[in-house]
């Protein structure tokens, strides 16, 4: 049913200050698209999208954005998965119980607290770079879930991600589910220290690849984001670093890929 991750949605307050942080970030430039009462700034990549999205006067759109902003500030706000069909997948994921609405030719989803919404493939070339190291793909997104079982059902069962790994890890107390999603991963995080219960999950953050994380991590600096070392990853033969400070206020993790690198 899901052919890959379409975008993740960044729901903003300030527009113009988070487009101008995630394009120096980025070293990309975006496409804008105003209406429905919202500004939106895109950034494409080989294997998935990051839209940042403010309000801007009236219309749907920006209804939604300042409800989403009133309830839970900025963030990561959808996940976005393309499908063949959005009819069937919305006639296919209502059998199977989620709440699903049709809007526009897209179908929203809620489930678990999270928002999902459902659209069929775009064909859109990746935003142009606009200076040296670039960011070049995104690599994972990070769902924290309070209870795995029901993580499992969701991602699994409901939405029919590949489930590529699930272990645990006493040492970093958390459980770790790995779903394949096209180029993409969503790494679904539990903790080992709590007990399960019915709170609702939660967007983490987000991981981007880089080719040289030296050089990207000393462009990112001079563009003054407050950045960490270079160190050594969890997943074997890769690199990071994090930035504590980009826009929207979205963990960020920067990494070099290597054939261990995501899932394979």
């Amino acid at each position: 049913m899901i052919t890959g991750l379409d975008h993740v949605a960044v729901a903003v307050r300030d527009f113009d200050a988070a487009v101008d942080g995630y394009r120096r970030l980025f070293a990309r430039e975006p496409d804008l698209e105003p209406g429905q009462g919202a500004r939106r700034a895109w950034f494409r990549f080989p294997n998935a999208a990051l839209e940042v999205i403010a309000a801007d006067g009236e219309g749907v759109a920006g209804d939604r954005v300042r409800a989403r902003l009133d309830e839970a500030g900025e963030g990561i706000w959808v996940l976005s998965f393309t499908v063949g069909d959005v009819a069937a997948a919305t006639r296919l994921l209502e059998r199977r119980g989620l709440d699903v609405e049709a809007v526009a030719g897209v179908a929203l989803v809620k489930a678990a607290g999270l928002s999902f919404t459902l659209r069929e493939a775009r064909d859109a070339p990746p935003s142009s770079a606009t200076g040296e190291g670039p960011v070049d793909a995104l690599d994972h997104v990070v769902v924290y879930t309070a209870n795995p079982d029901r993580a499992l059902a969701l991602f699994g069962a409901k939405l029919d991600l590949d489930l590529r790994l699930d272990r645990a890890n006493s040492q970093w107390g958390a459980r770790q589910l790995f779903f394949r999603c096209g180029g993409a991963v969503v790494e679904v995080g539990a903790s080992l220290k709590t007990p399960v219960s019915d709170d609702p999950d939660r967007f983490g953050g987000l991981a981007w690849q880089v080719t040289d994380p030296d050089a990207a991590r000393a462009r990112m600096a001079a563009e003054g984001f407050d950045v960490s070392e270079v160190r050594t990853g969890r997943k074997p033969g890769t690199r990071v670093f994090t930035v504590r400070d980009a826009p929207g206020g979205v963990p960020t993790l920067m990494l070099q890929p290597t054939q261990q690198a995501g899932v394979a």
